[in-house]
């Protein structure tokens, strides 16, 4: 079935394709300024952008994504550094993330980000939400023409990526948006095949008088991993002494073949408002607008874990063989007011929602020491406020929020601020406070498996005080600083067994990026500094952490057909206690006994642009065959060995 969707996707583009009318200029100055104040996006002048002559009516910045908060940026067809760090599964910046070994298996982190505010708490699960596509990663679009992407990439050993996303105005009024990416691939080992599949559908609706304004999206999320537990303690040993028996991964022995993991989702979003009144100052000759909207979302998640036969590997277990299987679902509903005003400085907006949520098991059980209910059940009325206000060159934004009622309460306050000098640098500074409940797996588990049955209606909310700086600056660089402290941080222990720890984390890291061109060769540098100060026996963390790239660019052959850049890729971090992954919970957990890292993972890689297509080869992990075979990801899982693959991003432009 996912052949056949892939299969019929791309002859879809290869139709378009022949519609396409519109060519690449080439470019006579290839750097750009750097963001505006209050942009969701920054580009440093070593993005290289190209332009693009569409017609005499259009323009490349009137391809438009609009985000779930309402950022908007174009539609990029250009070939840089950054988009080739961007070229994986995930379509994200990966520098803190250190990837397992098969396309679409979990990542383990290099790096902790706690900036984000909210209310509720999440599943769990963590492991299997990486390449899951929640409400605020939909993207909707405003084209004048139709648009498409295909995006694809080889797999491990057997298999492939395929993303693809058509969208079209079917009217200057209305867009409507299909994307779908299938993932398959077998991997090296034995029981590690990853079969991903996210489909979703938008539209973003604005009347002609722009007083109704609507979007609405559908998504499914199905993301299937053989669970394989890693490499048992002899075959670590065969691979770190680089047994050649062993050269064919599949030989080794993994701690189980019979096991697999599945998280599936379908939910839906719909968000629509009305402008009731819209005035003009006749003195600031600005308008004043009150708007009013309802947005509903839903969605309904399910995990399950098989195993035709229980293993040791998790102890004791009630059956023969295993499955664990969870739900969770949620219906919220929210109304607000929008004004915005030139007395304001720009815009405020209150809310006030209502939220059901269910995550259950299907049985009550009864162990020695208490009873262990099926299910959490909550209904929840909170309230927010959002306050956005520009004046020179400042920009200014708060935001808060609490839960009135319900039976897990959760408050968040948030402000950034922002200066622009010129398109010299920019200056950012945020501070918030969040106070949530932990995640609902940490909270409540059932499970064949006797050691993963738990309830802890005990725990308490965890509390976080994040403070940032961040310097822009396309001259001099980036630097961000980034401190945190956590109470009451929530984490699984040795055992595999939810804990809160009773004292304060205080984690800090500087990340900095700077790049230096001479000529047509680019060296590109990403730094990353962190340290635990309190809590280091439960958060891990390598102190250090560096990617660097050398590459030249330039085009080739006569005309100019093909933009080329070429180099080599270099990132390290220092040794560290890694978390271990536990397949069964999805989730990573203490490890205090081996240490990972303190090798080079050096690639090369061969990119060029042909109008709008971007070539993407790559050669991974090239030191492997004289650096010794030293690269893990978590204590028994290893990083890939030397890769070749290869992939394309091909836009049309109908």
């Amino acid at each position: 079935m996912l052949k056949n969707r892939c299969l019929f996707l791309f002859f879809l583009w290869l139709l378009n394709s022949s519609l396409v009318a519109q060519i690449l200029e080439k470019p006579t100055d290839r750097s750009v300024s750097g963001r505006q104040l209050g942009d969701s996006i920054y580009e440093s002048k070593f993005d290289n952008r190209q332009s693009i002559k569409l017609s005499d009516k259009t323009h490349y910045t009137d391809y438009k994504i609009i985000s779930f908060d309402k950022d908007t940026t174009v539609i990029d067809t250009t070939l840089s550094l950054k988009k080739e760090r961007l070229f994986n599964h995930l379509r994200k910046d990966i520098f803190e993330l250190n990837p397992l070994h098969n396309l679409g298996m979990t990542y383990n982190l290099l790096g902790h980000d706690f900036s984000g505010v909210s209310l509720f708490p999440q599943t769990g699960m963590s492991a299997k939400h990486l390449d899951y596509l929640a409400r605020e990663d939909i993207k909707y679009y405003r084209v004048p023409t139709p648009t498409s992407e295909l995006f694809f990439r080889t797999g491990i050993q057997q298999g492939q990526i395929l993303n693809s996303m058509l969208t079209t105005n079917v009217s200057p009024e209305l867009n409507l948006a299909l994307a779908y990416k299938g993932l398959r691939s077998l991997g090296d080992y034995r029981n590690a095949l990853a079969s991903h599949q996210n489909f979703r559908v938008s539209t973003n609706y604005q009347g002609k008088k722009k007083k109704y304004q609507a979007r609405f999206h559908y998504a499914a999320n199905k993301l299937m991993n053989q669970e394989n537990g890693g490499l048992t303690d002899e075959s670590i040993q065969f691979f770190r002494e680089d047994n050649s028996e062993y050269h064919d991964r599949e030989r080794l022995e993994v701690n189980f073949t019979n096991a697999e993991s599945l998280l599936k989702n379908r939910s839906f979003y719909l968000d629509h408002q009305y402008n009731l009144w819209k005035t003009k100052d006749s003195v600031l000759n600005k308008r004043t607008a009150f708007d009013v909207g309802h947005s509903i979302t839903y969605s309904k998640k399910h995990y399950k874990y098989t195993q035709t036969s229980a293993s040791d590997f998790f102890g004791e277990a009630y059956e023969n063989s295993v499955l664990d299987s969870v739900s969770h679902k949620t219906f919220e509903n929210v109304l607000y007011g929008k004004m915005r005003s030139p007395y304001l400085l720009g815009s405020i907006k209150f809310e006030i929602g209502q939220r059901n949520t269910d995550y259950a098991y299907n049985r009550v059980l009864y162990t020695d020491d208490n009873k262990i209910p099926n299910q959490i059940t909550d209904n929840q009325i909170y309230t927010g406020a959002n306050w956005k206000a520009n004046f020179k060159k400042f920009h200014l934004e708060t935001k808060a929020g609490s839960v009135l009622s319900g039976e897990y309460k959760g408050t968040y306050l948030s402000g950034k601020a922002g200066y622009a000098k010129d398109s010299l640098f920019q200056l950012w500074g945020q501070v918030s406070f969040v106070s949530k409940p932990p995640n609902y797996n940490t909270l409540l588990y059932q499970s064949d498996y006797i050691d993963y049955n738990w309830y802890h209606p005990d725990f308490d909310n965890e509390h976080t005080q994040y403070i940032s700086g961040e310097f822009l600056s396309n001259k001099w660089g980036d630097v961000k600083f980034e401190s945190v402290i956590k109470n009451n941080y929530t984490y699984f222990d040795e055992n595999s067994q939810p804990k809160q720890f009773g004292d304060i984390v205080y984690y800090t890291k500087i990340r900095a990026h700077k790049a230096f061109t001479y000529k047509k060769f680019t060296l590109d540098n990403t730094l990353l500094l962190q340290k635990v100060w309190s809590g280091e026996g439960v958060l891990h963390v390598p102190e250090l952490v560096t990617e660097n790239a050398l590459y030249f660019t330039d085009y080739v052959f006569k005309g100019d057909p093909l933009y080329l850049q070429t180099g080599i890729n270099f990132k390290y971090f220092t040794k560290y206690y890694a978390d271990e992954l536990n397949p069964l919970l999805n989730e990573f957990y203490l490890q205090n006994q081996t240490k990972i890292g303190n090798y080079p993972l050096i690639d090369v890689f061969v990119n060029g642009q042909i109008r709008r297509t971007r070539l993407y080869f790559k050669a991974e992990n090239v030191n492997s065959f004289f650096t010794g075979r030293d690269y893990f990801v978590t204590p028994n899982q290893p990083y890939r060995d030397f890769t070749i693959r290869f992939g394309l991003v091909w836009n049309f432009f109908i």
